[in-house]
C-alpha cells in the first residue's frame, strides 16, 4: 500500500513508525491478552502508561515537577470556556491577543464569564495576515492572565517570539504547533492543545499548568465537577474514564519524538520544510501568492492563492490524483493550505514542492 502525502489540518498525519507499533499491539497490549482499548483505566498496566505519558510530555517540554499535566476531552475549544470558568470571577479580567479565528473564538467564550481586554491584529476589512507587534501589546497590568494562540491554522500565521506580559500569567493555545519547536516553558503558566495535529489522534486534549497558577483557580465547590482543573489534577486525570487509546497513541508519539532528537531537531526540520514551500511560492513570479507578512509566516500551516478559483480547484484535484491530499484551504477563506506537521516528512514536502513547480509550468 502506498501512503498518501497527508497535509490534512487535523486530524492529521501520524508517524508511520507509531502506527505500525500500535498495529502490532492492537490485539495484545503488554501481554494482557487485550487491546489497550479494552484494559481498565484502573489497572496497574494502564496507570503506568498514563504516568509515563505525562512524564514524557514534561521531559520533552523542559518542564519540572511543578507542572501538572492533565488529559481531558472536548478538544481545545472546550478550553475556551473551561479556562475562564476556572479563573474569571467578579472583579477579575483577562487579556486576549487575537491573531486569528481560534483566538477570536476563545475571546468570545471568555466574555461569557468576565471582563476581557482585546488586543487584535485583525485587518480593517476582516481576516488576519500578521501577528501583533511588540508596540501594540498594551496589556493591562491587573489582568488575571494573557491568552494567545501560538499558531493560526486558517490564516497561516505564527508567533515567532513570545510576548513580554510583564509578570501577568501567560496562557497559550498551542494546538497546531505544540512540540514542533522548542519553547520556553518557564514563560508560561498554562498551555493547552488538542492532540490531533502533532501529538496523535483526535479525542485527547492536553492541559499543562504550573502549581502556582493552579492555586489561583476557583475552588471545587464553585464549579461543575468535570470542569474544575483542581478536580482533574487531584485525581490525576482519572476522575472518570479518560480517552485511553488516544493517550496510548500520545505516549507512542512522544517516544518517537524523543527517539528522533526532541524539539530542537524537530524545530530545525520543520523550518527546513517550510523554507522549501515558501521558496516555491516566492519564486513563482506571482503564480502562487502568500498573503502573510514574512515575519509572521507559519512553519506549520502554509497558505497561498493561485491566479483564479478555477486554478485552485484544478490544483486540489490534480494534487489528490498525485497522492497529495488535504490541500484545500479552510472553508472560511478558500485557497490552498499545506499543513506540514511533525509527521509530514521532508521527502513528502519535496514531493509536494515538485508538484507545485510542475503545476505552474503547465498552468502558469
Amino acid at each position: 500500500m502506498e501512503r498518501a502525502v497527508n497535509f490534512n489540518a487535523g486530524p492529521a498525519a501520524i508517524p508511520l513508525e507509531v502506527l505500525k507499533e500500535a498495529q502490532g499491539e492492537l490485539l495484545d497490549w503488554k501481554a494482557t491478552g487485550m487491546s489497550v482499548m479494552e484494559v481498565s483505566h484502573r489497572s496497574k498496566e494502564y496507570e503506568a502508561l498514563h504516568n509515563e505519558a505525562q512524564e514524557r510530555f514534561r521531559r520533552l517540554a523542559g518542564m519540572g515537577s511543578e507542572w501538572k499535566v492533565l488529559f481531558l476531552t472536548g478538544g481545545a475549544s472546550s478550553q475556551f470556556f473551561m479556562l475562564p470558568m476556572n479563573y474569571l470571577a467578579e472583579g477579575r479580567k483577562a487579556s486576549y491577543l487575537v491573531t486569528g479565528s481560534w483566538s477570536k473564538a476563545a475571546l468570545k467564550e471568555a466574555r461569557r464569564f468576565g471582563a476581557c481586554a482585546e488586543i487584535s491584529s485583525e485587518n480593517p476589512g476582516g481576516g488576519f495576515t500578521r501577528i501583533l507587534k511588540t508596540s501594540e501589546l498594551d496589556i493591562p497590568s491587573d489582568s488575571t492572565y494573557v491568552h494567545l494562540t501560538s499558531n493560526n491554522t486558517i490564516f497561516g500565521t505564527q508567533w515567532k517570539t513570545w510576548p513580554d506580559t510583564r509578570g501577568v500569567p501567560l496562557v497559550c493555545d498551542m494546538s497546531s504547533d505544540i512540540f514542533s519547536r522548542p519553547f520556553p516553558a518557564g514563560d508560561f503558566s498554562l498551555i493547552y492543545a488538542g492532540a490531533q495535529k502533532n501529538l496523535g489522534p483526535s479525542g485527547l486534549t492536553l492541559v499543562a499548568l504550573r502549581e502556582d497558577f493552579l492555586a489561583r483557580a476557583k475552588t471545587k465547590d464553585q464549579l461543575p465537577t468535570m470542569l474544575s482543573y483542581r478536580v482533574h489534577e487531584e485525581h490525576n486525570s482519572l476522575y472518570n474514564t479518560p480517552p485511553c487509546f488516544s493517550i496510548y497513541m500520545l505516549d507512542l508519539t512522544l517516544r518517537w519524538l524523543e527517539k528522533n532528537g526532541g524539539l530542537k531537531v524537530m524545530g530545525r526540520l520543520n523550518e527546513e520544510k517550510a523554507t522549501l514551500v515558501y521558496k516555491a511560492i516566492d519564486s513563482s513570479s506571482g503564480f502562487y501568492r502568500n498573503p502573510v507578512e514574512r515575519e509572521s509566516r507559519s512553519s506549520m500551516n502554509i497558505v497561498f492563492r493561485l491566479p483564479s478559483p478555477e486554478a485552485e480547484e484544478g490544483f486540489v484535484k490534480e494534487a489528490k490524483a498525485a497522492g497529495i491530499i488535504g490541500v484545500k484551504g479552510h472553508r472560511s477563506v478558500g485557497g490552498i493550505r499545506f499543513s506540514i506537521y511533525n509527521a509530514s516528512s521532508l521527502d513528502n514536502v519535496k514531493t509536494a514542492v515538485s508538484f507545485m513547480e510542475d503545476f505552474k509550468k503547465r498552468r502558469g
